[in-house]
């Protein structure tokens, strides 16, 4: 179970400032999610061993009560919904004000727990008024600056104290988890159903909230693995927005929690930017990827149909061009299970090691043959090869002068390593050492 942590409280109080200094604490690779509103952003912290993800609620517009009530309420309710713990912000210089109160009141309809950050605390005087917050009954009152950091490390202390999981240590570890993403009426729910409906034997069924996203075990051909489905997005009709950020937030959360990702396209639409925006986000978190077509029996085909709707796709995702696609119908369950054997083999790829020996005997003649173009006059060696340890495939390359190692170059090394040892679907990365 991720654990998540929701900063939330009304505009200028200081959320995205303690947020960033949350999040730079572990230097988390911070994207703004495609899809979220401008000013929302996920990252993830650590304190005292315990990872966990922070969802910044951006700054809202205060107008009318009518804005409060449809910008603020949907938003914060989604990221309410989502978390784990809340930490409601106020501001020790406005004291409590109206605003605060009504935000009060949605909080304690999420049934979370809540913690009460009073920021703006920054002399001793300050943090006195932030006793004035014990009014609202919501329990302890946290006075901190975000600004210079007084007094976040109790407030974390009593954060992590709350969080149900280490967030990192993993019963699960080892077993691949792949999670199912995509476009709201791709097909994700039908798929799972295919898929469950056949030789399975499903030993855990964990649902958090109907929002979390499922996790399912299974045993299929031999292979025991967790599914993790994001299907089910239940629509709302009012706004098109909050059905973006709905989606793009599960699958943010699967994302985070898999080791390989489905990605299921729809093939009368191809491939859209939202599509590309998982994918490139899967490439940057080094998650394994497969690309599934769903509803192929829909399209009218020739022999060249498959490779001219491949080559349109890879054009997309440039420079990305490692995905295996499987061209599929859930419907006719056509090639269904061969996705899964497929994303199997991704992890499999993911996770191994290539012994140095292999590796050096390998790639020095390559590089012998094609060595690295000489830069100012200088020639580059490269002496020696070996997979350093991480989460995706890392290689580091010993040589006399890393720094003159060009783009081109690391692309024609990256393609000798996959049409050597096979890292279909995995993203590689390759760093240059001084020896």
């Amino acid at each position: 179970m991720a654990n998540i942590v929701a900063i939330v409280g009304r505009p200028n109080v200081g959320k995205s400032t303690f947020f960033n200094r949350l999040v730079e604490q572990r230097q988390a690779i911070m994207d703004d999610m495609p899809g979220v509103t401008r000013d929302r952003h996920y990252g993830h912290a650590e304190w005292t061993g315990k990872y966990f993800t922070v969802i910044d609620t951006g700054g809202y517009v205060t107008g009318s009560d009518d804005k409060f009530e449809s910008q603020i309420r949907r938003q914060v309710e989604l990221a309410l919904d989502e978390c784990t713990v809340v930490i409601f912000m106020l501001d020790c210089k406005d004291g409590l004000t109206g605003y605060d109160k009504e935000f009060a009141k949605i909080i304690r309809m999420s049934k979370k727990p809540v913690l009460i950050a009073a920021n703006k605390a920054d002399t001793p005087n300050k943090a006195s008024e932030a006793s004035e917050f014990y009014g609202l009954g919501m329990g302890e009152v946290y006075p901190i600056s975000s600004e210079n950091g007084s007094g976040t490390g109790e407030l974390l202390d009593a954060l992590v104290k709350l969080l149900p999981s280490e967030g990192v240590e993993d019963p699960d570890a080892g077993i691949p988890k792949i999670a199912i993403l995509g476009r709201p009426n791709v097909g994700k729910s039908s798929f799972l159903n295919v898929l469950l409906g056949k030789e399975r034997s499903i030993v855990t069924d964990e649902a958090g909230t109907t929002r979390d996203a499922i996790h399912s075990r299974y045993k299929m051909y031999g292979n025991d693995f967790i599914l993790i489905d994001t299907a089910g997005i239940r629509k709302k009709t009012k706004v098109t927005q909050d059905v973006e950020f709905y989606s793009v937030l599960r699958s943010l959360r699967a994302l985070e929690e898999s080791d390989v990702c489905i990605v299921l396209i729809d093939a009368e639409r191809g491939l859209e930017s939202q599509d590309v925006n998982i994918i490139v986000l899967a490439h940057k978190q080094n998650k394994g990827i497969v690309i599934m077509v769903n509803k192929w029996d829909l399209i009218e085909k020739d022999t060249k149909t498959a490779d001219t709707f491949k080559k349109e796709m890879l054009e997309k995702l440039a420079p990305i061009d490692y995905i295996p696609m499987i061209f599929a119908s859930v419907l006719t369950k056509q090639r269904i299970f061969q996705v899964v054997e497929k994303a199997v083999e991704v992890f499999n790829n993911k996770t191994k090691r290539i012994p140095t020996s292999a590796l050096n005997d390998a790639m020095l003649p390559e590089i012998a043959h094609y060595p690295p173009p000489a830069l100012k006059g200088k020639l580059i060696q490269i002496k020696y090869i070996t997979q350093v340890p991480g989460k995706a495939p890392a290689f580091a390359f010993f040589c006399n002068l890393p720094q003159y190692i060009q783009p081109a170059y690391i692309r024609f090394l990256e393609n000798r390593l996959r049409e050597k040892f096979d890292f279909e679907g995995v993203p590689i990365r390759l760093f240059f050492r001084k020896k």
